[in-house]
This record gives structure tokens, C-alpha cells and sequence, in this order.
């Protein structure tokens, strides 16, 4: 490095109390040397100017981002990854770099977080067009300072009762449209045939249609109908995105009239919101992904999704719902199977949250999902799977059942469905013709 006062952005990790820090993994692009456009990146997130005009002092030491590790990844290339509005002065370097943030720069405060490791700094830094967010460690002194899921995995699972499999959720369908009293009905087949949590979808807003008021009742009602027939807890899952200042009364209506869980789109409402939800909240608190594809979906530009999924941990939800296995959801495996570890890894005091990778799903595709994820630790979540089944809602969850325990046998589904009429149909209605 040729400028020696660029040199109070790096550090050596086992130089810093990592209690004091958050670790941060970038990629980015830069033109130039990669050396000095890391320490611009991290002057730019941080202290920006680091001395007063004729001062000697040195505010680095206490308040400066610091460079912890900086990996070239490839030789030069001639252009930037994504037309980002800059043409390269030159070759175009790609990094991999490791940042040490103090976190006392903002405290345990999602809005000020975001705004130090994604904001202007970040992607505004010179001649660094192209960055994207890779993982995110926050130290167990940070994390205390956060409540994270109320219920978690675990007090999810005691609330259903079901320890020995995953958990069934299914999306009512049609998603919108539908006035209350048809919906409701649709949620009560879909328990009776075995489902655990029937949920809105996150599209489904307190419309005038189906007003959230007369929704939650009936399904409140539907809910505890389908809990004396089977025996068995069940969740009805109410929808309450919304404007923020709405969000604690559409908790408390949805719940007073038989909501046992709510969603919340994350990143629209936006996780201060949810942490101030948390607050409040009585239920579970479930995720869903709305907005998080245009951060997240360039492979070389961004926000990674387990990155979301973290911070939608941290600030209180029980339950992630995320992009899921399959083309449909244009996320491949690693990236899903990441995220899922967002969920269940240590985080310190912070409880697991229970994964729900979703995306076009139905009785075939669970072992798919079940080998991919590893464990039982997942939520299963069909929509057009469950209430388009030909059988009817009820069918269509008994079929998710029938082939969980195709699964646990060790036998093939097809074997299994030619004694169990649901499953075979849900074979012959969604299955793909082989190619």
C-alpha cells in the first residue's frame, strides 16, 4: 500500500476484542488497488473523515471499520459484473473481504445496523460499484441485547404438539378473492385432513372483501371446531402486514377472535417493526419474503439471504418462511440450505427459529425438501398442493400425511399410494411427466 495513513483500516483479528466487534463478508468489484479501495470501503462505512482539520488525532482505533482479511478471487477482468453506471478505470479486481465493525458505531438498533453495513458507505464506496453482503457474526455482547424469538422452534413445536416430524402448514387458495365464510371453510378441511397450521396468504391484507375482523373470527371459530374433532392442537396463521402504527391492533384483534399465530411481511413492514411487535405479541411470529428477492438475487450484487434471515431472527420471529428448493424460486440449494442454518445454528442467547423453505409444493415433493434440509426441523408449506388436491382441501393434507409416511417406512411413494387414494391422486394431478 502505497499511502502508509490508508493502513488504520486493517487490523489483525486476534489484535481486536471481538466482543466490541461485528464480523462482516463482503464481495466486491473494484478498479484500482484492491488494497486501498478496501480501506475506502471501510472509512466510508465508519469514520469517513478521521481527524479534524489540524488535529493529529486518530479516531480509527475506536470508531474505524477495519479490514480483517482481503482475498483476491481471480485474475483482473475487463468489466465490472453488472453495468453499475461506472466503467472501470482500467481492470476490474474482484474481492472477497472480512470486516471488523465496532458495533458501539450503532448500537443493538436493526435501523442503525442497516444503515452503517448496507447504506450510502457501502454501496457508494469509490470505485466499488459492484458489493454484495455475504454472512453477517454478531458476538454473544451485541446479541443480549436483542429478545429473538419468543417461542422458537422448540416452544413452536410444544404449542402443536408434533416432535417427530416436520411441521404441515398449507397457504388457503385461492389466495384473494374469497369472501370469509368460503375461506374459513376451506381452513377447517384442510385441519380436518391433518394440516397444523392453515394460514393467510401474505397477499391477503385486511381487504374489504375479507376483512381481517370477520376472517380471524370464523377461522378463530373453524380452528377450534377442527381441534375438538381431531383432538389435536391446530394454528390458524392471520395475516397483519400493515402500516406500522396498525400492527399491535391487528395483532390483538386477530387474536382476541381465535388467531394463535400472525404474519408479517418482513422487509415491507420492516424488522424495527417487528421488534416492536415482539414487544407485544402474545403468538408466534411468522416470516414471509416479500422484497427480500430484489436484494438478495444477484449472485454478485446485494444482500444474501441468510443474511435476511438472520436479521429476521434477531429481531423476534419464530418462524422463517423463505425461498425454497426448486427452479421456481431461482435459488439454488446451497443458498436455501445456508439460510436454513441461519435458523437453526447457536446465536448465542437468541432462540432457533423453525425454516419453512416454501415454493410449489405438495405431497411429492416432501422428501425432496426433507433430504435436502437434513433433519425433521423444517415447516412443510403447499398451497395449490393442499387446496387445489382433486379431493378437496381435506385430501390434500391427508396426502401430505401419506407421504411423510411413505418417508418414515422407507417405502416409495408411488408404492405407498396405491393404498391410499389421496396420495395417488395428488400423483396424478401434480406430478411432472418424465422427461
Amino acid at each position: 500500500m502505497n499511502d502508509g495513513d490508508w493502513s488504520g483500516f486493517f487490523a489483525d483479528e486476534k489484535s481486536l476484542d471481538r466482543d466490541a466487534y461485528i464480523i462482516l463478508d463482503y464481495y466486491f468489484e473494484c478498479s484500482g488497488d484492491p488494497e486501498i479501495a478496501a480501506a475506502h470501503f471501510c472509512a466510508e462505512q465508519s469514520t469517513a473523515q478521521w481527524r479534524r482539520v489540524g488535529s493529529d488525532e486518530d479516531l480509527r482505533s475506536e470508531f474505524g471499520a477495519r479490514v480483517i482479511g482481503l482475498e483476491v478471487l481471480s485474475a483482473p477482468m475487463a468489466a465490472f459484473s453488472y453495468d453499475a453506471g461506472k466503467r472501470p478505470d482500467g481492470s476490474v479486481t474482484p474481492c472477497r473481504v472480512k470486516i471488523a465493525h465496532p458495533h458501539r458505531n450503532f448500537g443493538p438498533r436493526i435501523p442503525n445496523l442497516l444503515s452503517a453495513v448496507c447504506g450510502e458507505g457501502t454501496f457508494f464506496a469509490p470505485d466499488i460499484p459492484v458489493v454484495k453482503l455475504l454472512d453477517i457474526e454478531f458476538p454473544n455482547t451485541y446479541l443480549q441485547s436483542f429478545e429473538g424469538p419468543q417461542f422458537g422452534l422448540e416452544g413452536f413445536r410444544e404449542l402443536l404438539q408434533v416432535f417427530d416430524r416436520p411441521i404441515f402448514f398449507g397457504v388457503i387458495k385461492p389466495n384473494i378473492g374469497l369472501p370469509p365464510e368460503a375461506f374459513s371453510e376451506l381452513g377447517l378441511e384442510s385441519w380436518l385432513g391433518g394440516l397444523d397450521v392453515a394460514k393467510d396468504d401474505e397477499m391477503l391484507a385486511d381487504t374489504d372483501w375479507c376483512p381481517l375482523a370477520c376472517r380471524s373470527a370464523l377461522l378463530g371459530a373453524a380452528r377450534q371446531q377442527a381441534q375438538s374433532v381431531t383432538g389435536v392442537p391446530k394454528l390458524y396463521l392471520a395475516n397483519i402486514t400493515d402500516e406500522v402504527d396498525r400492527l399491535v391492533e391487528l395483532h390483538d384483534l386477530a387474536v382476541s377472535n381465535g388467531a394463535n399465530a400472525v404474519l408479517v411481511n418482513a422487509m415491507p413492514v420492516g424488522l424495527s417493526a417487528v421488534r416492536m411487535l415482539r414487544k407485544q405479541a402474545r403468538v408466534p411470529l411468522i416470516a414471509h419474503f416479500p422484497f427480500i428477492a430484489p436484494f438478495s438475487r444477484l449472485s454478485h450484487f446485494g444482500v444474501h439471504t441468510r443474511v435476511f434471515t438472520k436479521l429476521q431472527r434477531l429481531a423476534g420471529f419464530d418462524v422463517i418462511i423463505m425461498p425454497g428448493f426448486g427452479e421456481r424460486m431461482h435459488t439454488d440449494d446451497d443458498e436455501v440450505r445456508e439460510s436454513i442454518d441461519a435458523c437453526l445454528a447457536p446465536m448465542g442467547p437468541i432462540k432457533r427459529s423453525l425454516p419453512v423453505p416454501g415454493g410449489s409444493d405438495w405431497a411429492g415433493t416432501l422428501r425432496d425438501v426433507y433430504e435436502k434440509v437434513g433433519s425433521i426441523d423444517f415447516g412443510f408449506v403447499p398451497g395449490r398442493g393442499v387446496f387445489a388436491h382433486p379431493m378437496g382441501p381435506r385430501g390434500g393434507a391427508m396426502s401430505i400425511h401419506q407421504a411423510w409416511d411413505a418417508i418414515a417406512s422407507g417405502v416409495s411413494l408411488e408404492a405407498h399410494a396405491a393404498s391410499h387414494p389421496e396420495l395417488k391422486a395428488a400423483i396424478q394431478a401434480f406430478a411432472r411427466p418424465a422427461s
